[in-house]
C-alpha cells in the first residue's frame, strides 16, 4: 500500500492523537487510584479524631465541684453499634469528671440485640450510679438497657417490655439458641437490680405462662409482657413515676446540680448512617460500579471519584466504630492495585484474581458481621454488574479494550491508496493503439495506458474518450463524430 504524499501529515497526526489518548487513559486511571490511597491513609486519622471528639460542653473535673454533675444521655431511635459507641464515650466522660449520676433518657422501639448486649454490661459496670428515665417506649433492646440501670423512672404514659426477637424484616426469630441467650441476658439484667426475672423472661418468650400477682393478671401463651408506668411500678419494674426530667432530678435529689446533656457528634451521627446495612449496600454498589467503570471506560473521572467516595465512606464508618482496622484498608487498596496492574501487565488472570480476593476480603473483614457483609457484597456486585454493562454498552467507543485493538484503517480518508489514481485523465481523448476487446492499450495525451471498454469492441486506431477512472482502471469508449 502506498500513501499519498499530500496526506501523510494527517495519518501521522492520527497516530499521535492515539498515543495521546493512551497516555490520557493511563493518567485517568492513576489519578483516582492516588486519590483513593490518600483518602484511605487519612481516614483512620479522621476516624480517630471523630472518636475523641468532645460533646461541646467543655466541662472538666477542674472546672466544677466534685460530684455536682448529672449526665443526661439520650437513648433514642434504633439501638445499634453507633449508639453503643456514643454511650461508651458518654460513660467514659462521666467517669472522668466524677459525675454524681448518669440518667439514660430512653425512648426507643428497640434495635440490634448484639449491640444491646454490649451496652447492658457497660451500664452495669459503670462506677457512676445510673437511672433509666423512660418517657416514651422502652421496647425490646430498650427494655434490656433500662433493666441494666440501677433505677427505672417512668413518665406517665410510658411503656416497657415486648422484647421478643425479630429479624430485619420484622419476622419473629424462632431459633431456640438465640432466644435462650436473649432470655438469659434479660433475666440477669432484672436480677442484678432486684427485679423479678420471670417477668423479664415473659417479655421475650410468649410460650410460657407468667402470673403477675401484683397486677392480678396471668399472661398466657402467645402473650408478651409489657407494662405501663403504673403497672411497672406495681410489679417492681419502676421505682418512680414522674413528669419530665425535672421530676427525675427532684426524685434523685440532684435538682440543684449542673446538668450535662450529651449529644451525638456529627461524626457519630454520620457513622450511624454509614454503618446501616442498607446504606452500606448502596456504598458498595457505588464503589464497585464507579471504580470498575473508570478502569474499563477511562476518561470521564466522575465514576472514579464516585467509586472512591463510596469505598472511603464505607471504610470510614466501619473504622470510626472500631469494626475495621488499618490492615483491612491496606488489604483492600492492595487488591485494587493488583487489579490495575492486571490491566497493563497481563498475567493470565493471576494478578486480577488475587486482586479480587484481596479487595473482597478487605470489604468483608472490615464489617461488624462477616456474614451480613458477604450478603451485602453479593447484592452490590450483582447490582454493580448491571450498571457496568449498561455504561460499557453506551460508551463502548471509549472502552480501554480499544487501546489494545488495531483500529487504524488503510483507506482513502486516512491517506492510503493501493495505487496512484489518475483522475486527471477523465474526459481526455486519444487513439486505441491496439484492438480493445474489451481491454487493450491506447495513447492518451502522447502516453500509452492500459484501458478497458464497457464491453464494446473497438478496432485499433479508433479515436477514444476516457469516460471513467477508478484507481488504475481506465474505462474508455469510442469517440463519436459529434464529440470530435
Amino acid at each position: 500500500m502506498r500513501r499519498k504524499p499530500n496526506q501523510s501529515k494527517a495519518a501521522v497526526s492520527h497516530r499521535s492523537r492515539d498515543r495521546g489518548d493512551r497516555r490520557g487513559a493511563l493518567i485517568n486511571l492513576l489519578i483516582p487510584l492516588c486519590a483513593m490511597l490518600v483518602l484511605f491513609i487519612l481516614s483512620p486519622i479522621v476516624a480517630d479524631t471523630a472518636r475523641a471528639e468532645p460533646n461541646g460542653q467543655g466541662i472538666t473535673a477542674a472546672e466544677t465541684s466534685p460530684n455536682r454533675l448529672v449526665y443526661v444521655v439520650p437513648v433514642h431511635d434504633t439501638i445499634d453499634h453507633g449508639m453503643k459507641q456514643f454511650l461508651e464515650r458518654a460513660f467514659r466522660e462521666a467517669e472522668e469528671v466524677g459525675a454524681h449520676y448518669v440518667i439514660l433518657d430512653i425512648d426507643t422501639f428497640g434495635g440490634y440485640v448484639d449491640a444491646a448486649m454490649k451496652i447492658g454490661p457497660m451500664i452495669q459496670r459503670l462506677s457512676v450510679p445510673t437511672a433509666a428515665f423512660i418517657h416514651g417506649h422502652a421496647f425490646s433492646a430498650g427494655t434490656y438497657i433500662a433493666l441494666s440501670a440501677d433505677e427505672i423512672i417512668m413518665q406517665d404514659g410510658a411503656v416497657i417490655g415486648a422484647a421478643a426477637m425479630v429479624d430485619s424484616q420484622g419476622n419473629r426469630i424462632t431459633d431456640s439458641k438465640q432466644i435462650s441467650a436473649w432470655v438469659t441476658a434479660m433475666r440477669a439484667a432484672a436480677q442484678q437490680s432486684g427485679r423479678n426475672p420471670l417477668y423479664a423472661e415473659g417479655m421475650v418468650d410468649d410460650q410460657i405462662i407468667v402470673e403477675v400477682p401484683e397486677l392480678g393478671v396471668t399472661y398466657g401463651r402467645g402473650e408478651l409482657i409489657s407494662f405501663s408506668a403504673q403497672e411497672a411500678a406495681a410489679a417492681g419494674y419502676a421505682e418512680h413515676i414522674t413528669r419530665g426530667l425535672n421530676g427525675v432530678l427532684d426524685y434523685l435529689g440532684v435538682s440543684g446540680y449542673t446538668v450535662v446533656e450529651m449529644e451525638m457528634s456529627m461524626a457519630e451521627k454520620a457513622g450511624r448512617i454509614l454503618t446501616n446495612p442498607y446504606v452500606q449496600i448502596i456504598l458498595l454498589i457505588i464503589g464497585i460500579a464507579g471504580v470498575i467503570t473508570e478502569m474499563l471506560v477511562p476518561g470521564f473521572g466522575v465514576p472514579g471519584i464516585l467509586g472512591i467516595a463510596g469505598f472511603a465512606l464505607y471504610f470510614f464508618g466501619n473504622y470510626a466504630f472500631g469494626f475495621a482496622g488499618v490492615e483491612h484498608i491496606a488489604l483492600f487498596v492492595g487488591g485494587l492495585i493488583l487489579m490495575l496492574i492486571e490491566l497493563f501487565v497481563p498475567s493470565f488472570g493471576v494478578l486480577g484474581a488475587l486482586g479480587i480476593i484481596a479487595l473482597g476480603s478487605g470489604v468483608v473483614l472490615s464489617a461488624n458481621k462477616t456474614g451480613q457483609a458477604l450478603q451485602s457484597l453479593g447484592i452490590a456486585v450483582l447490582a454493580a454488574a448491571v450498571i457496568i454493562v449498561i455504561v460499557v454498552r453506551v460508551f463502548k467507543h471509549r472502552g480501554i479494550w480499544n487501546r489494545f485493538i488495531l483500529s487504524d484503517k488503510l483507506d482513502k480518508e486516512s491517506g492510503y491508496v493501493s495505487n496512484v489514481e489518475q483522475t486527471e485523465l477523465l474526459g481526455a481523448t486519444g487513439v486505441a493503439s491496439s484492438v480493445l476487446r474489451p481491454s487493450g492499450t491506447a495513447v492518451i495525451d502522447g502516453q500509452k495506458y492500459d484501458v478497458v471498454t464497457n464491453g464494446e469492441f473497438i478496432p485499433a486506431n479508433t479515436p477514444i474518450k476516457v469516460i471513467h477512472v477508478e484507481g488504475m482502471r481506465i474505462v474508455v469508449s469510442a469517440l463519436q463524430e459529434n464529440e470530435a
